[in-house]
């Protein structure tokens, strides 16, 4: 019974980590665009 303890706490911890770093991640604005690169793809890069 023990041990079941020790998972839920691993469990917990693991998400409330997982849900901080989502947290960072959206303030460094790593979700701000996200249409952006699949039209990035497509521009032409070569100016000779």
């Amino acid at each position: 019974m023990s041990s079941l303890y020790l998972l839920i706490a691993i469990s917990l911890l693991l998400g409330v980590v997982c849900w901080l770093l989502f947290i960072w991640a959206a303030k460094k604005g790593q979700y701000d665009d996200v249409e952006g690169p699949k039209y990035r793809m497509l521009d032409d890069d070569d100016e000779k």
